[in-house]
């Protein structure tokens, strides 16, 4: 009987593309996928410890699977990802129930290790940095149906080691892999059906540094978009301090590229950054932001803010909240500091409170997300590209898909036109999304459907 797995993933969307590649090294080893936690015989957990309580998550959530382990003796639970390796052996030690723990460098190692498992050969602990393993080629690439949109990571590691964050710790230093590895894998997907590509990286921007012969990022852009099949190219995420005219420019000039850049600028108070250890001040990133949209004309730019850093006053937000204003970000991910293990910033003073780093918040949201309204309604009366992507989830009656830009546009549609390229005339906007028709001449009626 064919054994099932079930992978459980937080966090990102490189912890999306290591969570397909485990599926896949585990279904060359004969596995299925399952939906259904009580059907498996294998448990992977892949965690991510970015933000505030992951731990309790993760222990929350191995709580909940503890009487699955006792009810099948014969289920292996693993635990890989971020959390894995700041944890390690404390996770053995906390849940006994849980058979493996695996580091973000042991990926590979996950079918052996499972196997050893079955052997019964104990319990497992793997956290050692394997810079080795990051630049070897992926041999699953484009194996199964990658969907419609696939990830490839270029790199792992990050070497800029801001203040708040715990990326070089649990991902390690910063490796590129060999750009013909990257681009066989992109081929291999394009080949499988995929049709947009998102190349992955803590800063993409970066990537190359000790690769020979020389290759840059937008060396890479520029090959990965050269595939033929491929409509689609997008990459995150971008440090400000290393983006660079070449990039925009390749941007700008690759058709295949998309009009669209995740760009976070956490704060936009220069004495904040500085704190932070961004590396740029506020006026350099608005000159790149006014490159870009210089080169893009109607760019999507979404961005990352933490509020309530240490040493954070009520100036320094209120140079944030007039950042925004001055940007006007079609989107942004948002949240309020908190302490991680082993950074910079859990030893600093001057800790912001937590009902004033609430209100801060509540207040930059707030304004976000009127702007987010008003520049969507910017594209009423348009015509954009949509790459359609599947039937609504919460609106069976929609398809849903995306912009260039990255916007979410739903209409009413057959579903032959899931994975195809359609012109859509958009109707009606909300802050999330947008609505759209198919044009008049295709015999479809407009209709007013309510939008996020």
């Amino acid at each position: 009987m064919t054994r099932k797995m079930y992978i459980a993933t937080f966090g990102c969307q490189m912890n999306e593309y290591d969570s397909g590649r485990a599926a896949r090294l585990m279904v060359a080893e004969g596995y299925e996928t399952t939906d259904d936690p009580a059907r498996a015989d294998l448990i992977f957990i892949n965690t991510c410890g970015i933000r505030e309580k992951a731990e309790l998550k993760v222990y929350s959530l191995l709580g909940r699977l503890k009487p699955l382990k006792e009810k099948n003796k014969g289920l292996v639970l693993a635990v890989g990802g971020c959390v894995a390796q700041q944890e390690g052996p404390a996770i053995l030690d906390r849940a006994p129930y849980v058979d493996l723990v695996l580091g973000t460098h042991g990926l590979d190692q996950l079918p052996p290790l499972v196997r050893e498992i079955r052997e019964d050969r104990g319990r497992m602990c793997r956290i050692d940095f394997d810079y080795n393993a990051v630049r070897r080629p992926d041999s699953t690439a484009g194996q199964g149906i990658p969907g419609l949109k696939a990830y490839v990571t270029i790199m792992q590691g990050c070497d800029n080691f801001c203040a708040y964050c715990v990326v070089p710790y649990v991902r390690g230093r910063e490796v590129s892999r060999q750009p013909d590895d990257v681009l066989a894998e992109a081929e291999a997907l394009v080949k499988a059906g995929a049709r947009e590509i998102m190349l992955l990286g803590q800063n993409v921007n970066s990537y190359g540094r000790g690769i020979e012969p020389k290759t840059t990022f937008p060396d890479l852009v520029r090959r990965v978009a050269a595939i033929p099949g491929l409509w689609r190219l997008r990459f995150t995420t971008s440090h400000p301090k290393d983006l660079s005219p070449e990039l925009i420019r390749t941007m700008a000039e690759e058709p295949v590229a998309a009009e669209h850049l995740h760009l976070p600028v956490q704060a936009g108070s220069n004495a904040v950054l500085k704190a932070m250890g961004r590396g740029y001040t506020r006026e350099a990133y608005l000159e790149k932001v006014a490159a870009l949209r210089e080169a893009l004309p109607g760019l999507g730019l979404t961005t990352d803010v933490i509020v309530g850093f240490p040493g954070e006053t009520e100036e320094d937000f209120a140079q944030t909240m007039d950042l925004i204003e001055r940007v006007r970000y079609d989107g942004m991910y948002s949240f309020k500091y908190s302490d991680r293990p082993g950074t910079r910033a859990t030893a600093m003073p001057d800790k912001v409170d937590p009902e004033t780093a609430g209100r801060r918040l509540n207040d930059l949201q707030t304004r976000q997300k009127v702007i987010s309204l008003e520049e969507n309604r910017r594209l009423v009366g348009r015509r954009v590209e949509v790459l359609v992507e599947s039937r609504g989830i919460r609106r069976p009656d929609q398809l849903t898909g995306r912009t260039r830009t990255h916007k979410i546009v739903n209409f009413v549609g057959p579903d032959h036109l899931v994975g195809r390229l359609v012109s859509l005339d958009i109707v009606s906007a909300g802050a999330n999304s947008l609505l759209g028709v198919l044009p008049d001449q295709n015999g479809f009626l407009r209709e007013s459907f309510a939008v996020e």
